[in-house]
């Protein structure tokens, strides 16, 4: 695996380590990892990360 592979592996499991601390609030999980929201969530949708809102 090369180099770029594993820290983008990385940081995928830090994304959704920090989704999961947090109650899958993106302000708090972009803010606990220290990238602004946009910068948040233009990697959500490079890793294809989708935070679905349970409903009830």
């Amino acid at each position: 695996m090369a180099l770029k592979e594993k820290i983008e592996e990385l940081e995928k499991k830090e994304i959704m380590d920090a989704l999961k601390t947090v109650g899958w609030v993106k302000s708090r999980a972009a803010r606990a990892l220290g990238l602004s929201e946009r910068m948040f969530n233009y990697r959500l949708k490079k890793y294809g990360i989708r935070i679905h809102k349970e409903a009830g």
